[in-house]
């Protein structure tokens, strides 16, 4: 399912952001940083209201605090990745680094440490919503195999022996760069390049954490890979050969 926009007559398109924190001064300060960029912004102040208001005005991005009243933020993406593509950045505190993980786990995309900066992580949206789709030399394109692999970059699905494998953007987007070019190696940093178009704020740590869980849905072993090949010291290449 594809995120809604708004039509912002001569201006072209608004993106929805869908703010979710149950401190009214955080809400109010993102809100307003997004507001101020263009975007149409909805907020709330629990999980089960983040929830609901994500089924209703289809954000393009959720920015989505953990800890919140009733059900916490893991909870939260994990429902709404079962209906939405949107790209959720998880707001986390600094000594939460098994939460963070859990959080990308369930579909997050990103994570923003608190206390953090309004602009950088308005500028991380910025960059996740600037990452190319299906381009179009990729209509047409051929599906790439990989023994019980196939990778439709066109229709932006995997299958793995013949079922198809639900990944999310930040999945398919790694999993299309690796796939695109077998047997060459990619640094984090060239993936991060790749997936974000160069315009990252974080570290890299995030790219071990969406191929570990490209893997697992992939049904791939770290230790004995199928199909995503750790090359120590450098990052990751496809094939096993």
């Amino acid at each position: 399912m594809r995120a809604g926009r708004v039509e912002a007559g001569a201006g072209g398109v608004r993106f929805r952001a869908l703010v979710v924190d149950d401190e009214p001064p955080l809400v109010q300060v993102v809100s307003g940083y997004l507001t101020r960029e263009g975007f149409e912004v909805v907020a709330a102040g629990d999980g089960e209201s983040a929830v609901t208001m994500a089924r209703e005005h289809r954000p393009d991005v959720v920015v989505l605090d953990l800890m919140l009243p009733g059900i916490d933020g893991i909870e939260v993406c994990r429902r709404i990745r079962s209906f939405s593509d949107a790209y959720i950045v998880m707001l986390t505190a600094k000594s939460d680094e098994v939460d963070k993980l859990v959080g990308l786990s369930v579909g997050a995309d990103d994570y923003v440490t608190k206390p953090f900066s309004p602009r950088e992580l308005v500028a991380r949206v910025r960059a996740m919503l600037r990452r190319p789709r299906t381009s179009e030399d990729q209509y047409g394109a051929a599906v790439r195999r990989f023994g019980a692999l196939e990778v439709d970059p066109a229709g932006r699905e995997a299958r793995v022996a013949g079922r198809a494998v639900e990944l999310t953007r930040t999945e398919f987007d790694l999993l299309d760069t690796l796939s695109a070019q077998p047997k060459v190696v990619f640094s984090r940093r060239q993936l991060l390049d790749h997936v974000w178009s160069g315009d990252w704020y974080g570290d890299d740590h995030v790219i071990d954490v969406h191929v570990g869980n490209l893997r697992r849905k992939l049904g791939d072993d770290a230790a004995g890979p199928r199909y995503i090949r750790t090359v120590r010291g450098v990052g990751y290449r496809m094939g096993t050969g």
